[in-house]
């Protein structure tokens, strides 16, 4: 892989875990449409989950007390089911295809988060959760995506930021981890070829990119970090949704 590419990838990483910090969520809706087209649908992907792992790794000892463990085990427990089949999917999907579902989905998720912050509606139970995290599991490993599912149950059951983004962090970690680990045992080669110490730098990068957030956490509002993170992921959703149109 090539020196400026790698430079993309690095800087792409780092606005993704400053993302994170600040918002609770946002690294891979952020990053995975660009890193799509950057890199390929199946290395995009790949790179996005394994990066999702590592920032969000960083982030739960910063927010350990917030932690909600029962909605952790509930989430985790479908999560994982959804993983594994996501993983399985995505390996069947040629490039383009993969570039469509990986666009439509953050398009989707977008889409919804402006419906859910003006709904009326509120959910309780176990099986809205189940759903949350079965559906979590799923778009991470197709799409690279798990935010959006779990972020549409924490609106509709009233979950309050602070313990939703706390929870959110090692419940990316473990469903990230299973994603990775599948695609590691069935499709190996779309690891992306980076050089060894760039993934050392990909690593520095998402923990500068999570101290960056912390400080950025102090001066920017909630309403406007998520407002540049929609922004910026409806313009690369876009652009990968009509780059796999074109390619088919």
């Amino acid at each position: 892989m090539e020196l400026p590419l790698i430079l993309l990838v690095l800087g792409m990483v780092v606005l993704g875990a400053i993302a994170q910090r600040v918002a609770g969520l946002g690294f891979a809706m952020l990053i995975s449409p660009f890193l799509v087209l950057a890199l390929g649908a199946h290395q995009g992907v790949f790179l996005v989950n394994i990066c999702g792992v590592v920032s969000s790794a960083i982030i739960v000892p910063r927010v350990w007390k917030d932690i909600d463990w029962s909605m952790f085990r509930w989430l985790c427990s479908f999560s994982v089911v959804g993983s594994v089949a996501g993983a399985l999917l995505a390996g069947g999907l040629p490039q383009a295809p993969l570039s469509i579902v990986v666009g439509a989905t953050v398009l989707a998720a977008l889409l919804l988060s402006l419906i859910l912050v003006r709904a009326n509606v509120t959910v309780a139970g176990q099986v809205p959760k189940a759903g949350a995290g079965f559906l979590s599991g799923l778009t991470n490993a197709l799409a690279g995506v798990g935010g959006p599912a779990v972020s549409a149950y924490a609106v509709l059951a009233r979950w309050p930021q602070r313990p939703f983004a706390a929870t959110l962090q090692p419940f990316f970690v473990v469903t990230g981890a299973v994603t990775v680990a599948m695609k590691f045992i069935t499709t190996p080669d779309q690891l992306p070829p980076l050089p060894g110490w760039a993934w050392i730098a990909v690593a520095v990068f998402i923990g500068a990119g999570v101290l960056i957030g912390e400080q950025v956490q102090r001066v920017v509002t909630d309403r406007h970090a998520r407002f540049f993170v929609l922004c910026f992921a409806f313009f690369g959703a876009v652009t990968a949704l009509v780059s796999g149109l074109r390619a088919l």
